[in-house]
């Protein structure tokens, strides 16, 4: 059934700014609570093992229902799940800022998570298709981009002006106001869409073993970093999540209606973006978090100051994403950005692999910061719109809730896997008997080498499984979206 849209007199871009308002609010609470976390221990007398939870309680529904809220966008509307989830999420920031329990706090960010993925997982397929014309849809990608990897470079500075300056209430406090005028403005100005309909792809049966299993999965991966990957809750949680995953799909491959067609992950296009997509950010979570720890924990800076530091790596990125990328895209098409852009974020996590004990942030951490932040700025909105430009504007929503599910999934287990990485090699150089700062620095040598490790892979895979897509004749304005890839 062919999606139905309401026109709305709204800019085209007004759209666009609106939803990457919403995207980078989003994305901002990921990064921003992280910073307020010692005083939010302080003020409600949290445990170190309850404190992580804070964190946990929002990751774990948000990367378990992006696929699911992703394909209700698709029935029901991607406007009204997009509303909704900016409803929730900002109604239970309120919760969170006003909580006095850490029982409170923490049931107040799992409904957060819950509100960021509804409304996140509809994000990009709603960028993706308000224009037509393929040069003003890579702009619109690549701001999208840019609210995504900006909001996840601010974030730590914002957390700590905030908690410094006000409390950490005011980390929550600050999305209400926000998430408020962005519903009141989309309901006159995003486009309507009464989507295909709940008896289009009512797979409940699906909907659960998905749900489950990426709630359970997501659990296991978080919790193993604290447990350890040979406890008991691990090795019996990890296969449990695994066969509930495996079953959702061999119902996708029998359903008569199902949540997921199978048929979109033939497509190699948006199969090998989406794996791309894992490793490279599995790889940038080692530059938010080790690139942070060691300005703190070795370099001696603190939370504001660490914060201030990643500022001009958001600066290049939103550059790059919002003016360069979108006219060497159209000039040389996504698959030569694409691979640029994975060779600079190699190249600067090798960079980083020699900052000193005794280095100086100019030179050790800010070079390879600004190299990353243009590889980012061109790989990011080409390998998204190598993927979404694979899909039919009908199954950008599902599509979508994909590209943000692969993407949590890829920090998850990155960030488990770098730690590991980490705390294994720390503890050797203790042993060995080098100083604590020494040994951090070593351990976090091999964080970005193992982070350079995991996007050489994306740029061979890249390379074997994506194909070139035509540059844009920029003297034709008209060059529509392209059929999708098979």
């Amino acid at each position: 059934m062919p999606r139905s849209v309401t026109r709305t007199s709204a800019s085209p871009w007004l759209t666009v700014v609106l939803l990457c308002i919403g995207q980078m609010m989003i994305v901002l609470d990921q990064n921003i609570v992280n910073v307020a976390l010692p005083a939010v221990q302080r003020d409600l007398g949290l445990s170190s093992e309850n404190l992580v939870w804070v964190v946990n309680a929002y990751v774990i529904p948000f990367g378990g229902l992006l696929l699911l809220a992703g394909r209700l966008g698709d029935l029901i509307g991607r406007k009204r799940v997009f509303l909704t989830g900016i409803a929730l999420f900002s109604a239970s920031s309120l919760l969170c800022g006003v909580a006095t329990s850490e029982t409170l706090l923490i049931a107040a960010r799992f409904l957060q998570g819950i509100g960021g993925a509804v409304a996140s997982a509809c994000v990009l397929g709603m960028v993706a298709t308000v224009f037509s014309d393929r040069r003003e849809q890579t702009r619109a990608i690549a701001a999208y981009s840019f609210a995504s990897a900006g909001g996840g470079a601010v974030g730590p500075l914002l957390g700590g002006v905030l908690t410094d300056l006000l409390s950490w209430h005011w980390i929550f406090f600050i999305n209400a106001p926000i998430g408020a005028t962005l519903v009141l403005v989309g309901m006159r100005a995003l486009p309507g869409e009464r989507g295909e309909g709940m008896g289009a792809g009512t797979d409940f049966l699906g909907a659960l073993l998905v749900t489950s299993g990426m709630l359970l999965f997501v659990y296991t991966i978080v919790d193993a970093e604290r447990v350890g990957w040979g406890a008991p809750r691990t090795l019996l949680l990890g296969p449990v999540s695994v066969v509930l995953l495996i079953g959702f799909f061999v119902r996708q491959a029998t359903a008569t209606r199902p949540l997921l067609p199978l048929r979109l992950l033939r497509s190699r296009s948006l199969a090998a973006a989406n794996i791309v997509q894992f490793l490279m950010i599995a790889g940038m979570f080692g530059l938010l978090f080790f690139g942070t720890l060691y300005l703190q924990r070795v370099l001696r800076y603190d939370s504001l100051r660490a914060g201030i530091g990643f500022v001009p790596i958001a600066v290049v990125i939103a550059v790059v994403s919002l003016g360069l990328s979108t006219r060497l895209i159209t000039g040389y098409g996504h698959r030569a950005m694409l691979l640029l852009g994975l060779g600079l974020i190699a190249g600067a996590f090798v960079m980083l692999s020699f900052a000193r004990v005794d280095g100086v942030y100019l030179a050790d951490f800010l070079p390879a910061g600004l190299v990353l932040g243009l590889g980012f700025g061109l790989a990011a909105p080409a390998v998204m719109g190598l993927g979404m430009t694979a899909v039919a504007p009908a199954e950008s929503g599902i599509a979508s809730g994909l590209f943000n599910t692969t993407q949590q999934i890829g920090g998850a287990i990155g960030l488990t896997v770098l730690s590991a990485l980490v705390s294994a090699r720390a503890n050797g150089l203790v042993a060995a008997g080098r100083t604590e700062a020494e040994s951090l620095v070593g351990a976090y040598h091999v964080a970005f080498l193992a982070a350079a490790g995991f996007t050489l892979a994306a740029l061979i895979i890249s390379m074997l499984l994506l194909k070139a897509t035509p540059p844009v004749d920029v003297n034709r304005p008209g060059t529509t979206r392209p059929a999708p890839a098979q």
